[in-house]
């Protein structure tokens, strides 16, 4: 052989990634706390483990990402709001138990890195963080010529929060007569995507820019709405020690997600009703010819958060709630059970 062989005549093109990463940082910066002790760059990202404020600090840490809403992102070419998804997505996962984040990591991995679209996903990332007073602390970028589809990457996200002991929530505070407050969502959030594709791409014939009627608005702005973190709607009420246990609504719907909070002698009963389910929701199921069970167990169905909450407290919170314009269901409440979620169909809404 007399070719003389390089990493980029085999796909990796080491300078195109480090002319990105070099414009991530700046990104990554903007995330800084005073916790952060280092800059992309290094082999490890260095954070204080100096909490002030708390005299029995837990760590909280959680690892997720964002399915196959990446498809959409991929057919619609938009790249900067999935970055943003996966960090509210994994807030919302250690705020169930309590915790405040602290700092993300991030890993993107593709055929080929376009930095162009590199940078976009990145930047939502940062934006994420930024928008949950978290540090983009550092991450992976890898390069994987024959493993990924032309123009096709993977994204995954790591967090590490920190919640006080005394304040941790396990679920073990849920009782019987707990009412649930469902947080809506903003639509499919990053659960069930490979059902509604199905429905819409493969069974359908859509394209991303086709109209949804009863929707109002195109399929790709439908499947791109944004997953919402609930932080900033919650921490008060955490603070004052106003709930007893969260849900976060992904994949599993309703009916996997309650359960692995509620303690075992104890059922959720959802007052099917008692909250105005979303028309993408309803569109989907008709197209699809979707059972009630099903939806309720892939989809969010219009809730991405659940607070119970101790019927002594409930005005307070719904006060507390309604006074910062973030808006809410009673959709059901806590009763003696195994464990499981029962649906009731009778559309009374809880007191």
């Amino acid at each position: 052989m007399t070719e003389r062989l390089t990493y980029a005549s085999a796909g990796v093109d080491i300078d195109r990634k480090m002319a990105a990463i070099e414009k991530m940082k700046g990104l990554a910066r903007a995330t800084y706390g005073p916790g952060v002790l280092s800059e992309i760059g290094g082999f490890g990202g260095l954070f204080s483990a100096v909490f002030p404020g708390l005299t029995d600090p837990v760590l909280v840490a959680s690892a997720d990402g964002v399915g196959t809403k990446l498809r959409v992102a991929f057919d619609t070419g938009i790249h900067d709001t999935v970055g943003g998804d996966l960090v509210n997505h994994c807030v919302n996962d250690i705020l169930v138990q309590g915790a405040r984040p602290l700092f993300f990591l991030d890993y993107v991995a593709a055929g080929r890195l376009d930095p162009e679209v590199l940078v976009k996903v990145v930047d939502g990332l940062a934006r994420g963080c930024r928008e949950n007073r978290c540090a983009l602390l550092g991450g992976e970028t890898a390069e994987m010529p024959g493993f990924y589809g032309d123009g096709e990457y993977d994204v995954a996200g790591f967090i590490v929060g920190v919640v006080e002991k005394g304040k941790l929530l396990d679920g073990s505070r849920i009782r019987p007569g707990c009412v649930a407050i469902g947080l809506p969502s903003a639509g499919l959030h990053t659960n069930g995507y490979s059902l509604a594709r199905k429905i819409y791409f493969e069974k359908g014939g859509f394209r991303p820019d086709s109209a949804l009627p009863a929707v109002g608005m195109t399929v790709g702005e439908a499947l791109l709405k944004p997953h919402l973190s609930y932080l900033g709607a919650v921490s008060p009420l955490l603070a004052d020690d106003l709930v007893e246990g969260m849900a976060h609504i992904t994949g599993g719907g309703f009916t996997d997600n309650v359960p692995r909070v509620l303690p075992f002698d104890t059922n959720f009963s959802v007052k099917v009703g008692s909250w105005e389910i979303p028309p993408l929701f309803l569109d989907l199921q008709g197209r699809g010819n979707i059972e009630f069970s099903e939806m309720f167990r892939v989809f969010n169905m219009g809730i991405g958060m659940i607070l119970f909450i101790s019927p002594s407290k409930i005005v307070e919170v719904t006060r507390r709630l309604e006074q910062s314009g973030q808006r809410f269901s009673m959709i059901g409440n806590v009763t003696e059970g195994e464990r499981k979620v029962v649906y009731d169909l009778t559309r009374e809404t809880t007191p």
